[in-house]
C-alpha cells in the first residue's frame, strides 16, 4: 500500500485516539511504517495551544476573539504539523516512507472556531491552501454519548460544552456536505473492533 495521509476527525471523546493507535497496529502488522501524528502537535504552538484549550494559559475572555485567536495558532501549527524538516507529514510520507494517521486536521478548525457563517468563511480562508488528506474517517457520535464519555476525562478543555459541541456537529455535517476529499463516515456507537474492521475494509477496498 502506497504511504497514506489518514485523517481521523470527530467531536471530543468520539474514539479517535483508540482507532488511530488500533490501524496503526493493523498497518504494521502489514509490513508497512505508520505512525500517529496528531493536532496540536508537540512543537512550540501546539504547546501553546494544549495551555490555553486547558485554562492554563489566559488568552482573551471575549469568546469569539478567543476563536478567532485559536483558529490563527491552529493554522500556524498546522503547517508546522505538514512541513516541518524533522517530523513533518510530507516528510514522513515522501522520505521516510511511512502512513501518517492523524486525530484532527483542519476540519477541528472549522467545526470547532466558526460560530456563525462569516467566522467559517474566515476559518476557511486560514486553511484552504492546505491539501486534503488521502482519506478522511469521520466518526460519528451523538451529543449526548460524548458528554457521558466526557464527564470521567482528566482535564476539561474549554470547548467541551453541550452548547459548543452542538455546534460543532453542526459545522462537521456542513463540511461534508460539500467535501470533494475521500470520505469515510462510520457509526462512532458500534464496538472497537466494529469501526476497526469497517476503516480496514475500506483501505483494502480502495487503497490496496
Amino acid at each position: 500500500m502506497q504511504p497514506l495521509f489518514i485523517v481521523l476527525e470527530g467531536i471530543d471523546k468520539a474514539g479517535k485516539t483508540t482507532q488511530a493507535e488500533k490501524l496503526i497496529g493493523y498497518l504494521i502488522k502489514q509490513g508497512d511504517a505508520a505512525i500517529i501524528s496528531s493536532e496540536p502537535t508537540e512543537g512550540v504552538i501546539g504547546q501553546l495551544i494544549r495551555k490555553a484549550m486547558q485554562n492554563q494559559v489566559f488568552m482573551i475572555k471575549d469568546q469569539e476573539k478567543f476563536d478567532e485567536q485559536m483558529a490563527y495558532l491552529f493554522a500556524a501549527d498546522r503547517h508546522y504539523h505538514l512541513y516541518n524538516d524533522q517530523d513533518g507529514v510530507y516528510k514522513l510520507i515522501k522520505q521516510d516512507r511511512y502512513h501518517v494517521i492523524a486525530t484532527r486536521y483542519y476540519f477541528s478548525s472549522l467545526a470547532y472556531n466558526a460560530n456563525n457563517q462569516e467566522e467559517f468563511n474566515f476559518v476557511y480562508g486560514l486553511n484552504q491552501r492546505f491539501p486534503n488528506p488521502d482519506l478522511l474517517i469521520y466518526l460519528d457520535i451523538p451529543l449526548d454519548v460524548a458528554l457521558s464519555r466526557l464527564e470521567n476525562a482528566l482535564y476539561k478543555e474549554v470547548y467541551e460544552t453541550r452548547e459548543k459541541l452542538q455546534k460543532v456537529i453542526d459545522n462537521y455535517q456542513q463540511i461534508f456536505q460539500s467535501y470533494q476529499g475521500q470520505l469515510l463516515t462510520i457509526e462512532g456507537q458500534n464496538s472497537i473492533e466494529q469501526i476497526h474492521q469497517e476503516i480496514v475494509a475500506y483501505l483494502e477496498k480502495y487503497f490496496s
